[in-house]
């Protein structure tokens, strides 16, 4: 991590400036958060940053290869393959670990990864807040981004303008999740609708009338719906099922998804046994493991495959934990080596290490053939599990951002 600016942060710390950065925020939102937001930004060095990102892309690149593309595909259920030409998503989101090295160094070691966004619009506004709370910080005086490569505040905004509405009308373009004000992320759904003009719709308020879908919009006016930014969750669809869309996916609706429901279920969780990356730890599909592996409980995590913030994720499984699973659902879980979070920021509040967990959010608009690493949102925690539902007892825990100098030196 960045020492200097962590120590100067530090050292300019309050409650109070806490608290003003939290209402700049709620302010640009319009909203509060569903999750608890953090003391502090996560201050990585540039290095770091970018060893995030190439292994972001070397992962998704291995993912993209033709080969595997039938191997993945079977993780798909029937009912959400879809009619969907494209061969790679718009979205993807790899999330790391930050772990210490052998050589003593700190570097990105791989939790998970979905073809599915994340809260693009939401971490624009909460950089713009932090970046203003920070001027006025003693010793903070590099110019901080959370952009990855060369992208800056406008061209990021621009790469995300054309992979979420891509060259359809904003107005015909509508975000999809499930009763959106009732979710967590809804002060995301806020912010996209202020940054891109997208605003959020349930899908159970549209309806199909030939091969087009329609809806009304906020002043009762009826709407095309041409492009869906796709926010629903794969396991709530599942769930759901009829009762959430209004038509069947196989029915070829004049209709954009970006991205397609499918590609929550192929690049998942499920994927993981297919990388051979060295940021990435060995998993395994429960179904595939023979027998009880040596230091279960300290060696593995047992994850199910299409859960979403660490729902039902088991940090310390047992024996009987394994054989609690009925063999015909074991495909639906896997077993990954254990990772050991570095404690690697320093909170002032004498609590010892905080863990970080980055999330590299990746675009790729229709007309681009690859992901490109654009931005970031970070997770903090002090207890085993690491998603902001956690940890909420504690401080210096929650949402946040990696900021980064804009140029080495």
């Amino acid at each position: 991590m960045q020492t200097s600016l962590r120590s100067a942060f530090n050292a300019a710390f309050t409650n109070a400036r806490y608290e003003r950065y939290t209402a700049a925020l709620r302010a640009s939102l319009g909203c509060e958060p569903g999750f608890r937001i953090a003391e502090t930004p996560a201050f990585f060095s540039r290095e770091l940053a970018t060893r995030c990102a190439t292994a972001a892309r070397e992962i998704v690149a291995q993912l993209a290869r033709p080969e595997v593309r039938p191997e993945l595909a079977r993780a798909v259920p029937a009912a959400f393959a879809g009619h969907d030409a494209s061969a790679l998503p718009q979205f993807a989101v790899v999330d790391f670990a930050i772990a210490r090295a052998a050589d003593g160094s700190l570097e990105p070691r791989l939790v998970e990864l979905q073809g599915f966004p994340s809260l693009l619009a939401f971490e624009v506004l909460q950089s713009d807040a932090w970046l203003r709370e920070l001027g006025d910080v003693p010793e903070i005086d590099a110019a901080l981004v959370p952009w990855f490569g060369d992208l800056d505040r406008a061209s990021f905004l621009a790469l995300a303008q054309r992979t979420i509405v891509g060259d359809a009308d904003p107005a015909e373009t509508v975000l999809f999740d499930i009763d959106p004000p009732s979710q967590k992320t809804a002060c995301d759904f806020a912010a996209t609708e202020r940054l891109f003009g997208v605003a959020a719709c349930d899908p159970r308020e549209t309806y199909v009338r030939g091969r087009r879908l329609y809806r009304r919009d906020a002043a009762g006016r009826e709407r095309r719906v041409a492009r869906i930014y796709n926010r629903i969750v794969g396991d709530e669809l599942a769930r759901g099922g009829a009762s959430v869309l209004p038509f069947d996916l196989q029915d070829g609706l004049d209709v954009t998804w970006a991205p397609h429901p499918r590609w929550f279920w192929a690049w998942s969780k499920a994927s993981l046994p297919a990388l051979d990356h060295p940021a990435s730890p060995r998993t395994r599909l429960l179904s595939e493991v023979d027998g009880v592996p040596d230091d279960l409980s300290r060696r593995y995590v047992l994850k199910p495959l299409f859960s979403f913030a660490g729902s039902g994720v088991n940090v310390h499984p047992t024996e009987d934990d394994l054989r609690a699973i009925p063999v015909s659902q074991r495909s639906g879980w896997c077993l990954q080596e254990k990772i050991e979070y570095a404690p690697a920021l320093e909170a002032p509040d004498g609590g010892g290490g905080v863990k970080v967990e980055v999330r590299v959010m990746l675009l790729r608009p229709d007309d681009a053939s690859e992901l490109l690493p654009a931005t970031n949102l970070c997770r903090l925690s002090r207890g085993d599990m690491i998603g902001v539902d956690y940890n909420r007892d504690r401080a210096w825990v929650g949402s946040s951002i990696g900021l980064w100098p804009a140029t080495e030196g």
